[in-house]
């Protein structure tokens, strides 16, 4: 037998000859091939979802054509929603039916339905997805269920009418809104436990959290305005008053939140004043006021961040509104009394 060696020695090198000018000729065939399969890729689809409380559905709006593509049905009542950590579900709460559906976006059908409790309003996950806090209003409680098994593991007292939900970006701390008590109540996730009830303006709704988890934004609906919270030590560091021109005080009612990726400019809905207020969050100043449809109320940006979309409760339908122009484009008819709005792309 041969010596490793000596077959090693034994192997030629594999020559292969080719037309000058042929390799050059090959380099630009697979260059123009590369810039024609980029062509002729799909733009990712990006794709609204929208709850309507009356009609226990969700309208699908494809935003490229700004057009209803089509309804999902769910459990009764469908009001707040969250896209599960792997992007491939929709998590949807159900006020009269005490429950959650677990929608497939592939097949856009439910797969599996979870238990709330009486009353679910507003819900959160812990990062993992393991967890969900959710708020039942009637009860004064705040629901913790184990999203793996369906079951209910325990629930905390908070104040009456609990509304919004907010986990912390590290898991351990959670916001609770309570809109008797004009409260926002911080739980230790660990305990279970209250540490401390911060008093906000006039029926608390819905949360924000800068990127860098510095400051927590609350709306207030009764108080035209929206508390900042130190996360440090929990203290309010300042208030944020809105006033739209041609409308009453008593319009102005605050609800939806959202807040773009950089941490530099929140949008909020105004509610019966109908419109949305752009605010630079640094100087905490609002930059822009942007007319939307009857009783502006749940706010949802694209991944790009260039387009708001505003789930209007009272004239049933969606402003999408481009956010660089601080314009409307379109308002798209959804179902009766819209609640809230994702975007999936």
């Amino acid at each position: 037998m041969s010596h490793p060696n000596e077959m090693l020695a034994m192997i030629q090198p594999i020559r292969f000859s080719c037309p000058p000018g042929a390799l050059k000729g090959l380099t630009a065939l697979s260059a123009a091939l590369l810039v024609a399969a980029a062509i002729t890729l799909p733009a990712r689809a990006q794709t609204a979802f929208v709850s309507s409380e009356k009609d226990h559905k969700l309208t699908v709006v494809d935003l490229k054509t700004q057009a209803v593509t089509g309804t999902i049905a769910t459990c009764k009542r469908p009001r707040h929603m969250v896209l599960m950590p792997e992007g491939r579900q929709l998590l949807v709460a159900c006020g009269d039916s005490g429950q959650a559906d677990l929608i497939d976006l592939a097949t856009r059908k439910s797969v599996r339905k979870i238990g709330l409790g009486e009353d679910p309003e507003i819900f959160d996950l812990t990062p993992d997805g393991r967890t969900l806090y959710v708020s039942n209003e009637e009860d004064g409680v705040v629901g913790v269920v184990d999203v793996a098994s369906g079951k209910r593991s325990g629930e905390i007292k908070v104040g009456e009418e609990p509304e919004g939900v907010l986990v912390s970006r590290d898991g351990r701390t959670v916001y609770v809104t309570s809109e008797v008590a004009s409260l926002v109540h911080v739980i230790d996730a660990a305990s279970g436990k209250v540490t401390k009830n911060i008093k906000v303006g006039k029926r608390p709704r819905r949360f924000a959290l800068t990127p860098d988890g510095s400051q927590l934004w609350v709306t207030n609906e009764l108080g035209a305005s929206v508390t900042v919270i130190g996360t440090k030590d929990h203290e309010v560091v300042d208030t944020i008053r809105f006033e739209v021109k041609g409308a009453r005080a008593a319009d102005i009612t605050p609800v939806g939140l959202a807040m773009t990726a950089d941490g530099k400019r929140a949008f909020v809905g105004l509610g019966k004043a109908n419109h949305v207020a752009f605010v630079d969050v640094a100087s905490r100043k609002v930059t822009d006021l942007v007319l939307a449809g009857k009783r502006a109320w749940g706010l949802g940006l694209n991944k790009a961040e260039d387009r708001l979309l505003v789930a209007n409760g009272l004239s049933d339908d969606l402003t999408i509104i481009d956010v660089g122009a601080a314009k409307a484009l379109k308002t798209v008819a959804v179902g009766r009394v819209p609640h809230s709005v994702v975007v999936v792309e």
